[in-house]
């Protein structure tokens, strides 16, 4: 390849050369889009368990949050197009959001550290307030700075290439939609595992800001590169924003219908018609073709609705579930990652197979049939989901209500211990070991009889707590209460704890964490050790030994050491593990079909909705459904918040066999709407009103002249005589 100066040089054209029939300046914009691509999805992935686990939000607050980020991402949009081709231009549009964009993704990385308001050092912030804010004066800045240079990269992009460079210009495209898959592939998979990692001053916690800063510096990498490409790009001045020119043409319209809506003025085919006296018949034409497809947009939001929460509530279900892939652990946001990756295997596999063969078996299937298709197979997806769900709720403990309380024995002497609850059947517990159950008990006072030796005691239960009552060997002294967890661990973390049935002080640490000294016949705080093989050190005095053991995800277990310990390598012989809550047992494999499904739905949907619009569209409007396809992921988002807060189903699988039946009867009535629509050709259709107005020129030069023309039509508006229809045959 040689280097050659690109012949089409302007006044606004920078020195960019060509490199192989490509403008070298196309290169920085590329890297500019994966970059920026990379930020917002990978700060995106790990968004929900931020504001669940960091912020403290319930499952609900944090959905709605999400989708009403994920909304303004898509409204936004419509702002950056009007601000690019009305007023500053794409580049500088570009570059000065680019600029609010970065700030946004800083302010959500430093609003992430927990060390800032954490004065007591406990690994938890004490003045949640400060990051609550910052975080959304963050989300909000990335909010506008992604959605408004959402549409003029891409025609940015475009611009570079001349009129002889038709076939380049397709190829960048292809690219450049490459570079939005793997900058979204990449970052789904980097930004969880640097979430999942521990970061801190003083106390290790998950490194949410870890998660949040580098998809910032990438932010501020994609604004260097695309300035460093200044002086090579070719900078078109702005145009007009056909979009404004739309509305004040729909504006009018209506107003005009308003204002002549008594009987005595006729009605006319199309109440666009009414813009006539002020606007180009091909425009309205134009208009008329751009509203027929807005029409059958109208039902598209509920497809967002659904997709849209595989990076919410599918995440927040992924925490609930077994990871282990082999050797390979996935953690929960990663999961989001096998939704791009089928996208690169199902768009190929779609257009080169499975579309002919469908042609090949003289099935017509057109655009709309195939986004009807797209959305039963979201739909189908949420009932994947909800199957997934009410496999998880098997798992799930029961904890007590509000007015309920859970009891376990713990039996810390060496000899069976036969004990009577309140009203239950005696049981036996063997030394050193626990009942296999908890007791669930309404009231809040229970006695407890022990046969041999014969002994009655009294004990208070806490309304809505799980305890453990710890049997001494010598029951005649007194008994230990422990308040036990009454909720799975959080992010699918391991939550332990030791009992110390030793007459000595006993030490425990591991690698991750300290337990303070345990007390004789006494019992630790809880930790929360991640998931895998963990190693604890435990000694007494100059006496130590090591005990091991491999963890899940989301379980919780009591460790009691006997009495009778022998330090050494055997210890682990007198170290008896009590299972309070059981670790995730579906696996997140599960969730495959449910991400297949949506994908699937994605690709038929989506990508078909695309160039169907593109298609029905005129030649100047093509931007402004763009933005109406944009705004129905938006409403799509916000339907989300809506169905979220006024259902309020007491069961998961429940909200999502809703969502599932709300998209098949949207999808029933978008058939029926898309079964009477009419495909057009819109080069046609503006072709044959340009050779109208040519004649109609013609026609003119022969009969008033424009000045007589324009004095009766402001004549017909301005007085509204019953004489109209006599003047319009005039003109």
């Amino acid at each position: 390849c040689t280097d050659k100066e690109d012949p089409k040089r302007k006044k606004n054209k920078g020195t960019s050369k060509e490199v192989c029939g490509y403008p070298l300046s196309i290169f920085f914009i590329v890297v500019n889009e994966f970059c920026e691509r990379f930020s917002y999805y990978g700060m995106r992935a790990v968004l929900v368990l931020y504001f669940k686990y960091f912020l403290r939000w319930d499952d609900d607050l944090a959905t709605s949050i999400y989708h009403t980020f994920v909304a303004l991402c898509y409204l936004t949009p419509i702002l950056g197009a009007v601000v690019a081709d009305s007023w500053l231009g794409k580049f500088k549009t570009i570059i000065y959001l680019s600029i609010v964009y970065a700030i946004g993704q800083v302010a959500m990385a430093v609003s992430a550290i927990h060390d800032i308001t954490d004065s007591n050092r406990d690994g938890t912030p004490d003045d949640l307030t400060f990051h609550v804010v910052l975080s959304m004066v963050g989300l909000f800045l990335i909010a506008l700075g992604t959605g408004g240079i959402k549409p003029c990269v891409a025609a940015f992009g475009g611009d570079q290439f001349g009129d002889h460079q038709e076939s380049q210009r397709r190829t960048f495209f292809s690219v450049f939609y490459l570079c939005i898959n793997g900058g979204s592939l990449l970052s789904t998979i980097i930004t969880p595992i640097l979430r999942a990692q521990e970061c801190g001053i003083h106390v290790p916690q998950k490194c949410y800001s870890l998660a949040f800063g580098v998809p910032a510096a990438l932010m501020v990498v994609a604004l260097v590169v695309f300035i460093v490409g200044s002086g090579m790009y070719y900078k078109a001045e702005p145009q007009g924003n056909i979009m404004l020119d739309v509305c004040k043409c729909i504006t009018f319209a209506i107003g005009n219908r308003y204002r002549h809506r008594n009987k005595q003025y006729p009605k006319r085919e199309h109440w666009m018609d009414w813009a006539e006296e002020k606007y180009d018949k091909l425009l309205i034409a134009q208009i008329k073709m751009v509203l027929k497809v807005l029409f059958l947009y109208i039902p598209l939001p509920m497809f967002w609705t659904l997709f849209d929460q595989k990076g919410s509530r599918w995440t927040l279900q992924a925490t609930n579930m077994n990871g282990y892939f082999g050797s390979l652990v996935i953690q929960p946001d990663q999961m989001q990652t096998v939704n791009p990756i089928l996208i690169l295997t199902l768009v190929p596999i779609m257009d080169s197979v499975i579309y002919p063969l469908i042609k090949k078996c003289g099935l017509n299937f057109t655009p709309l049939k195939r986004m009807t298709v797209g959305m039963l197979l979201a739909a189908i997806a949420f009932v994947c989901a909800a199957l997934v769900q009410i496999e998880i709720d098997k798992t799930l403990p029961t904890f007590p209500s509000t007015s309920q309380s859970d009891l376990k024995l713990l039996n810390m002497g060496n000899n069976p211990v036969t004990v009577k609850l309140g009203n239950n059947d005696p049981v036996t517990i063997p030394g050193a070991q626990a009942s296999d159950r908890y007791y669930t008990f309404d009231v809040g006072q229970i006695t407890v009889l022990v046969e041999n030796p014969k002994i009655t005691k009294t004990f208070y239960l806490a309304d809505g707590k799980r305890q453990t009552l710890l049997i001494p060997s010598n029951i005649m002294n007194d008994w230990l209460m422990t308040d036990d967890l009454t909720s799975k661990p959080q992010e699918g973390n391991n939550a332990i704890r030791f009992v110390n049935g030793m007459s000595t002080p006993l030490n425990i640490s591991i690698a991750s964490a300290y337990f303070d000294v345990i007390e004789p016949f006494y019992d630790s705080n809880y930790t929360h050790i991640k998931n895998g093989k963990a190693q604890f050190k435990l000694w007494s005095g100059s006496q130590s030994c090591e005990y091991s053991k491999d963890f899940g995800f989301g379980s919780s277990y009591t460790f009691f050491v006997q009495g009778t310990l022998v330090f050494g390598t055997n210890c682990h012989e007198y170290i008896t593990m009590v299972e309070d809550i059981e670790p995730n047992s579906v696996h997140m494999a599960l969730q495959i079909p449910q991400y297949f499904f949506i994908t699937a739905g994605e690709v038929m949907f989506s990508v078909t909705g695309l160039e169907f619009s593109y298609s029905q569209a005129p030649s100047n409007m093509k931007a402004v459904l763009q933005a109406g396809w944009l705004l129905t992921v938006a409403i799509g988002n916000f339907i989300v918040l809506i169905v979220a807060e006024l259902a309020k189903l007491p069961k998961q699988w429940a909200e999502y066999v809703l969502f599932a039946s709300l998209l098949v009867a949207v999808c029933i009535i978008f058939s029926i709407m898309a079964y009477f629509y009419t495909y057009i050709d819109p080069t046609e259709i503006e072709a044959k009103f340009r050779k109208n107005e040519d004649e109609d020129k013609k026609d003119d030069k022969n009969k008033l002249p424009k000045t007589e023309v324009e004095m009766a039509k402001r004549h017909v508006i301005k007085n509204h005589d019953d004489n109209y229809k006599a003047s319009q045959t005039k003109m």
